[in-house]
């Protein structure tokens, strides 16, 4: 393993040649920057609020939670207890939630921008349940195409990063906490974060490449929210060992609030001397955002990130569309196939996040390939791998269909982006009967294209 060198920041403070040090570190894709709720600073109604205070608002509204008993000034903990506490389902606070964020407009915060413009950091960790950092990164890195590999950790199905740091092929944000859905699989009051802790610390339900990740590279925990005690439990986790003991990383905690606990601060100082705490999430992130601006040409970025240039799908499928489904680890070279099909005019659908959780999602996919045109499976060397997986379902829901439909009928069209041996591929019987399109990396044939097309169009069936 290569030897990473200590990170050595002052405290309070970083001088010139810290930050040298640090952007050197960055340069080279040795950090990694762990956001939290303070980055999340947006434009309402009111002013600048950070977000969690104003979803704290809507929900308090959307639950009928009466504020004035509430501690002053209230948090989503806060509201969610209420509720509780006035014989709430406990499950409708999160659909509430989601109902919320499915109707926002705001726009990435300027801190997650800014973060997302340094192309040195390959990994995201966020602890925030929210989309803004992977919007943020797809708007500033590929032009708004959804190339952003989105992962969530969740309790009851652990979801590690594809591969080590220097591996990856595209941005990875990996929701630490869960991520916003009908479902109670993310954070949003203090009980959720006691289960989520209790479980990252147990063996079968760590994200071993991500805490493998986190223990051998400098963090960045930015605009974290976490308590006293919370912070040490973090830092321990992250790091998998004692704190006083040696080690060749550091981090920077860099929030409002940590450098004020001078109980935290007199236990870091004593027993975790590579951990430097600065004051000012949104000033450290744009003081960093400078100096690595500073150092990098804004044409040399642009060069080494040129957008793929794709819309996203739709947020609901068109009529007539083809339902793609895919494993998620392929979605770039689903891109590509997308970019092929809109070129000739043939609506594509597919399920961007992958959340691959949830009745209500479940739902909507049964839907889809219930009304779709036509479906295209794509088969590659992940989907081989994976034994168990959603895009196994979507295939189990497409074959259903099949059957109520004459055998000389076409309805599904496999595509294999890798080399496979067809004979011997973890497919369905039905896949192999038909031709199997090879469209290696995403390069669809002409022929392919043209024939979708065809048939959309009402010719061939």
């Amino acid at each position: 393993m290569t030897t990473v060198h200590a990170l050595e920041l002052p405290a309070a403070t970083l001088n010139d040649d810290a930050w040298d040090d640090l952007l050197n570190f960055i340069e080279e894709k040795r950090v990694i920057p762990i956001i939290g709720p303070e980055l999340l600073k947006v434009e309402t109604e009111s002013g600048p609020r950070l977000f969690y205070d104003w979803l704290a608002d809507k929900l308090a509204a959307k639950l009928n939670v009466l504020t004035s008993e509430l501690p002053q000034p209230y948090t989503l903990n806060d509201v969610v207890c209420w509720f509780l506490s006035a014989h709430g389902r406990r499950e409708d606070t999160y659909t509430r939630v989601r109902s919320i964020l499915r109707e926002i407009t705001f726009v990435p915060p300027k801190a997650l921008t800014q973060l997302a413009q340094i192309t040195d950091f390959p990994l995201y960790v966020t602890t925030t349940f929210d989309s803004f950092i992977e919007q943020a990164i797809n708007a500033e890195r590929f032009g708004g195409a959804q190339m952003v590999e989105v992962i969530s950790y969740n309790p009851s199905r652990v979801t590690d990063i594809p591969s080590e740091l220097e591996h990856l092929q595209r941005p990875v944000v990996y929701h630490l906490l869960g991520r916003c859905s009908a479902s109670p699989t993310y954070v949003l009051s203090d009980e959720d974060m006691l289960e989520f802790v209790c479980a990252l610390q147990r063996e079968h339900l760590t994200p071993e490449k991500l805490f493998f990740e986190l223990e051998h590279n400098h963090i960045l925990l930015i605009g974290s929210n976490f308590s006293n005690w919370l912070v040490r439990m973090f830092l321990r986790m992250a790091k998998r060992r004692r704190l006083s003991d040696p080690r060749e990383v550091g981090e920077v905690l860099a929030d409002d609030h940590s450098g004020s606990d001078e109980r935290l601060m007199t236990f870091l100082q004593q027993v975790s001397v590579r951990t430097r705490v600065i004051t000012g999430a949104e000033q450290f992130v744009d003081e960093l955002h400078r100096r690595w601006m500073a150092r990098n040409k804004p044409a040399d970025v642009l060069a080494l990130n040129a957008p793929l240039r794709v819309l996203p799908p739709e947020r609901e499928m068109p009529d007539n569309a083809v339902f793609v489904s895919y494993a998620r680890e392929d979605l770039a070279a689903v891109q590509k196939l997308k970019a092929a099909f809109d070129a000739a005019g043939v609506k594509v659908w597919f399920d961007m996040e992958r959340l691959e959780g949830g009745d209500d999602f479940d739902r909507k996919i049964q839907k889809n390939i219930g009304r779709c045109a036509y479906f295209i499976p794509v088969i590659s060397n992940n989907t081989e791998r994976r034994l168990e997986a959603y895009f196994r379902r979507e295939w189990s829901y497409a074959l259903d269909r099949n059957r109520n439909m004459a055998d000389d009928a076409i309805f599904i069209l496999p595509v294999a982006i890798d080399a496979l041996n067809e004979s011997v591929a973890r497919v369905p019987d039905k896949f192999k009967a038909v031709y199997i399109t090879q469209a290696l990396g995403g390069d669809a044939p002409t022929a392919f294209i043209e024939r979708v097309k065809m048939l959309v169009n009402g010719g061939g069936r």
